[in-house]
């Protein structure tokens, strides 16, 4: 079988599984009157995309180069899926002390574990650097806060802050943007990094380095979603290139390590995996000569390829009813889950499943109809001019592909609950099992964190007679 049938048939095998799951769901009550919106996520898939990225590298790399690929957290801040990716090699890219404290709660060693985020505070950096995690500055005066951090102190020389923690910088190669520009952050003014093209930049750079002995990695990130590859591989080219031009300039090989970040686009039209990590391997490896020769190691930052595939929103279809001659299924399933969708439809569509009341797809010709969520206000839709198998009262509508930043980043509008989150696999007698990865949350968890603690807080202070 070729590559790309070999594909196909595995993007096939996913579907059936995902099909398999929403009929159990039912069976098994997951998915119903009590609960009408359930997230679910297939282990095996997860377990599938992390195989497919650690070979596509392996493919192109020097027999014992050290390469991390790190989950990027921010895509799916769930403890249970970071565990589950940990087992399967996957490391993790944090961006706030929340998400190191997930990937620590995880078991994420601290060697497997990248530290980047834009604002930084002094007590984060002392916390990485003790526990040996490795750290991104973004810029200028936050590297003046590693110095502080790393200045030595005793007569000898030594005596600053001990760490084991690999430090690098973050550069922008304002390469340009792609179709979506929230996730292009090599444009001309990213707020990322140092701007390489700038007055200065790139020499101050080269200073840097020559100043800092101990800063060993060169970070880059063009981008993700909207991103072509080609675009991608001249961002990481231009990092590349500046390594070694700062290497040279030292008379050594400080930089040990190039951190590749950024995500691989999703195809969210169809099924198919598109593009795939040994792609984008292959392309690096033809459009950068010399990446993977052994010479540098390598840190890749994936995150919403490797979970986007795996995960389903299923809701149920409270109402079928009827606007302007256009069909319109009221679902539990909204902006509270899929809050990039139904702001920005045109740059993130999605993909809707029909599913009977029993959880098996639906059959029936296709017909023109909006699938809206529950939350007030007329923008709340999950697809408008969806052509699926007319839903109906009791229906399931599946919105597909949404593994990454759609129901772990949960938007509380109208204080609608979190769902639950189930991972899926076959058990042992062939039939679907699931595992809880986040309970459904409950009414009395909103008024909690909605300051129920604190009821009469503001009826209090100010009031006469009190100071």
């Amino acid at each position: 079988m070729g590559e790309a049938a070999g594909i196909e048939a595995h993007d096939g095998r996913r579907a059936a599984r995902r099909d398999e799951a929403v009929r159990a769901a039912v069976e098994q009550g997951l998915l119903g009157p009590a609960s009408p919106v359930v997230g679910l996520l297939d282990v095996t898939g997860i377990r599938e995309s992390a195989a497919a990225l650690r070979a596509a590298f392996d493919a192109v790399t020097a027999p014992g180069t050290p390469v991390l690929h790190a989950f990027a957290v921010k895509a799916c801040p769930l403890v249970p899926v970071l565990r589950l990716l940990h087992e399967e090699g996957i490391g993790a890219e944090v961006a706030s002390p929340g998400e190191l404290a997930l990937a620590r709660a995880a078991g994420l060693r601290p060697e497997a574990t990248v530290l980047d985020s834009p604002a930084k505070t002094p007590a984060e950096l002392r916390q990485a650097l003790a526990l040996g995690i490795a750290v991104n500055a973004d810029n200028p005066q936050e590297l003046e806060r590693l110095d502080a951090l790393m200045l030595p102190h005793g007569p000898d020389g030594t005596g600053g802050t001990p760490t084991l923690s690999p430090l690098g910088l973050r550069v922008n190669p304002q390469v340009g943007g792609g179709s979506i520009g929230a996730t292009s952050t090599a444009t001309p003014t990213s707020k990322f990094g140092v701007a390489l093209r700038d007055p200065g930049a790139r020499a101050w750079v080269v200073q840097a380095y020559r100043d800092r002995p101990w800063l060993t990695r060169l970070h880059t990130h063009t981008g993700s979603q909207g991103i072509p590859l080609s675009l991608m591989a001249q961002g990481v080219a231009e990092a590349y290139a500046l390594a070694e031009e700062i290497n040279e300039a030292v008379g050594r090989r400080q930089i040990d390590t190039l951190d590749l970040g950024g995500g691989l686009p999703v195809n969210f039209a169809s099924d198919a995996t598109a593009p795939t990590y040994a792609q984008y391997a292959r392309l690096l490896a033809e459009a950068v000569p010399g990446l993977f020769d052994g010479r540098y190691g390598l840190v890749t930052e994936f995150g919403r390829s490797l979970l986007a595939k795996h995960g389903t929103i299923v809701a149920r279809v409270e109402y079928a009813k009827s606007a302007g001659g256009r069909p319109v299924a009221i679902t539990h399933a909204g902006v509270q889950v899929a809050t990039r969708t139904v702001y920005m439809p045109g740059s993130w569509p999605l993909r809707i499943a029909a599913y009977d009341a029993k959880g098996r797809p639906k059959e029936g010709p296709d017909v023109t109809q909006d699938v809206a969520g529950p939350a007030c206000f007329s923008g709340d839709l999950l697809a408008e001019r969806a052509s699926l198998p007319l839903l109906e009262q009791g229906d399931h509508a599946a919105a597909l592909d949404t593994g990454a930043y759609y129901f772990a980043h949960h938007y509380a509008y109208n204080s609608l609950a979190r769902p639950g989150v189930y991972g899926f696999a076959a058990g042992a007698d062939g039939e679907v099992a699931f595992a809880t990865v986040r309970e459904p949350q409950s009414v009395e968890e909103i008024v909690a964190e909605s300051g129920g603690a604190h009821v009469t807080a503001l009826t209090t202070i100010g009031e006469p007679g009190r100071r």
